[in-house]
């Protein structure tokens, strides 16, 4: 991501109605991104964001990942999206988490990338089952968006399964 790219970051995050309704969760601090991105180009030993683009290279959005410490010495990756409203339905949150999986499977050492979105988000849910993701359960209150506590289904994808 470059740094006249931060403005995607922060409208498919801080907006209301670019964010939409699973992804927007209150105003928070502007200029976190601009800071990170000035420490390690958001993208360090413990997680990152990345720009997901078009073939002709128009911001689409962003997906992130983190460590997710499972145990003392094991780690496991948990993944997100966001997508500017334009870009949503279009197959690229399917496509940006796939690439994401194939990358972090390739470069890092973890069995387990986890990825987590509301019940309600049926389209995150069947963008995820595309993108080789199983679906494990149900968190119960687990995030906290407009007022109350939701329930999140859980995905995840190991090494030893096919990747579409």
């Amino acid at each position: 991501m470059r740094d006249d790219e931060l403005t995607v970051l922060r409208d498919a995050l801080q907006d209301p109605e670019v964010a939409g309704e699973f992804v927007w969760a209150g105003y928070s601090d502007q200029q976190r991104w601009r800071r990170r991105f000035a420490e390690d180009g958001l993208v360090g030993k413990d997680g990152g964001v990345l720009l997901v683009t078009s073939a002709g290279d128009e911001p689409l959005g962003m997906v992130s990942f983190g460590k997710q410490w499972v145990g003392s010495a094991v780690f496991c990756w948990e993944v997100g999206i966001a997508l500017l409203a334009p870009a949503r339905g279009r197959g690229y949150g399917t496509a940006a988490q796939r690439e994401l999986v194939r990358y972090l499977f390739a470069h890092t050492t973890a069995n387990r990338i986890e990825a987590t979105t509301e019940t309600g988000n049926r389209a995150e849910q069947r963008a995820l089952e595309k993108a080789g993701f199983t679906r494990e359960g149900i968190l119960r209150g687990r995030d906290w968006r407009a007022g109350q506590w939701r329930d999140v289904v859980i995905y995840a994808i190991v090494r030893a399964d096919p990747l579409p």
